[in-house]
């Protein structure tokens, strides 16, 4: 067994120093949103907008979707086979729109509120964008139909060009609803260079930038066009495990994540945390996205199923006590993308907050009607059994509390004028690489280094992620509750196998805030 203290001074001759963390190694991830008139929607673009330090965000784009469509004006009436108007023998439409406010203009308005907050945010990390800056990447997609990709649209036009661009790295496409937008900008440019000599090279390059974070196929267009036309577009992994938002997360909530869902604790950090707390959705709240949609039941309180019913609401999610947490089933698409050091967009490191899986594939969307489900009884009676039954365990790892703090720590700037008045993460570093090569039996030093901004204790412990690596067996680390520690490399290790181990530091501010680095150990 080689020395300890041999095999780190080694490591830290050959790579020195400390490892930076994500954030200052690489360059933000590009991104573009796409997004329909949900209300979960604009609840995760709210998250977005708080996140958009860990973000270049280069579009903010209007979508439609199966749900929500804004027709083109004309009177022209569609149906499109197994929507949610036509299903359990409903017989709403053809339609010359669907679910569609006139006037509909959430992303402006997300916007605008992060304008009124901004001199606060920018008091607590001064990398936010400025609203000038978002402002003039929000464009109008192929909003007129579901799945109409027959035309370009400034949306469509807009990421044809980032994706044709000189910058290098991934383009981030984020579909929360439909993806006819995206698929247009697609269509274009094979429309525009399919019969030219530089086919190859521009297909080459749009398969290696674009990379899709979808909420599901809305619109049936990545089956329909972008599957079969882009077999080589990746998208981007995420999936079990990780921190659930979307409707009805509440009901198979771990018994100690239920209470990040509950009215009290939604009411006092989202609900009353000023300007973006009062446009934030939660059940209850006397809104509605479009006026007398059948569908949107939820500013409504105080009423059962049964009685929403007899109103003529369509009750597809049981409804929840007033103030209570709602949705954002669009946020899981960039929770990976967040910079908070677990890399979890990273081939080599896969697995953040989102969860995750092995691969990717768009499937049913969170607020679609997705499965075996085939009528509004069955999807209520799936829920209140789900409701009713015991409670699962927490999953392993546990993201909830961290990413709900953390959101919660967000909101608390934007109404914050001054640096002191709130709480910040700590810092996590390693020092020498976050990448060991080491033979079965060698004992790897690993050596991290915390600190806390506000001056906080902060307490750091290390963990295994096995479900993210490839080696089988569980680790035994020396310390496990230290900034510095040891790990054995396990005897029976085969070479390639990787270990990830991570440095977990929470602050004992309020709300308590917690940041991560990332060790990935390969066997030799």
């Amino acid at each position: 067994m080689a020395d300890a203290r041999c095999l780190f001074a080694l490591l830290l001759l050959a790579l020195g120093g400390v490892a930076p963390s994500a954030s200052q190694a690489a360059p933000k991830p590009r991104i573009v949103v796409t997004t329909d008139p949900e209300l979960d929607d604009a609840n995760s673009l709210i998250r977005y907008l708080l996140y958009s330090t860990d973000f270049q965000t280069e579009g903010l784009i209007y979508a439609s979707s199966g749900f929500h469509w804004k027709g083109d004006g004309s009177g022209k009436k569609v149906s499109v086979p197994n929507r949610e108007y036509s299903r359990w023998g409903l017989n709403l439409c053809p339609c010359a729109s669907w679910r569609w406010a006139p006037g509909e203009r959430f992303i402006d308005r997300a916007v605008e509120t992060y304008e009124q907050v901004y001199a606060n945010l920018r008091v607590h990390d001064s990398t936010y964008p400025t609203p000038e800056s978002l402002k003039s990447r929000i464009r109008w997609g192929n909003v007129e139909f579901d799945g109409d990709i027959s035309k370009d649209s400034p949306g469509s036009d807009l990421i044809k060009v980032l994706l044709l661009d000189d910058e290098p790295g991934p383009l981030y496409l984020l579909a929360w609803g439909g993806q006819s937008t995206i698929a247009r900008a697609l269509k274009s440019i094979q429309e525009q260079y399919a019969a030219t000599p530089q086919w190859t090279a521009i297909y080459q390059q749009v398969s290696r930038k674009a990379i899709l974070s979808t909420s599901g196929d809305q619109d049936d267009t990545y089956a329909t066009y972008i599957k079969p036309n882009w077999p080589d577009i990746k998208t981007l992994p995420a999936g079990a495990g990780g921190v659930a938002l979307g409707y009805g997360a509440q009901g198979t909530a771990s018994a100690e994540n239920v209470a990040y869902y509950s009215t009290a604790w939604t009411s006092e950090n989202i609900s009353k945390q000023g300007p973006f707390g009062a446009l934030y959705r939660v059940w209850g709240d006397g809104k509605q996205m479009v006026q007398g949609d059948s569908f949107d039941y939820f500013g409504l309180s105080g009423l059962s199923a049964d009685s929403l019913e007899a109103r003529g609401y369509i009750v597809w999610t049981p409804p929840r006590p007033q103030g209570e947490f709602l949705g954002e089933g669009d946020t899981f698409t960039y929770l990976n993308l967040l910079a908070n050091g677990l890399r979890a967009y990273d081939d080599a490191t896969p697995g953040g907050w989102a969860g995750r899986r092995p691969s990717a594939a768009p499937g049913g969307g969170a607020g679609s009607f997705g499965g075996a489900i085939n009528s509004y009884d069955d999807l209520l009676k799936l829920q209140e059994r789900a409701a009713a039954g015991p409670r699962p365990p927490s999953p392993v790892p546990n993201f909830t509390p961290a990413a709900q703090n953390d959101f919660a720590a967000r909101l608390r700037w934007s109404v914050t004028p001054s640096y002191a008045g709130a709480n910040h993460q700590p810092r996590v570093a390693i020092r020498g690489s976050s990448r060991i090569s080491a033979a079965p039996g060698e004992t790897v030093r690993l050596e991290g280094i915390v600190s806390d901004p506000d001056g906080n204790t902060v307490s750091a412990r290390w963990w295994q992620w096995k479900e993210a690596g490839t080696y089988p067996g569980q680790v035994a680390l020396a310390n496990s509750t230290a900034p510095a520690t040891s790990v054995e490399v396990p005897p029976d290790g085969k070479s390639g196998q990787t270990i990830h181990l991570i440095l977990e530091a929470t602050d004992n501010g309020t709300p308590a805030l917690t940041r991560y680095q990332r060790v990935v150990i390969t066997v030799r």
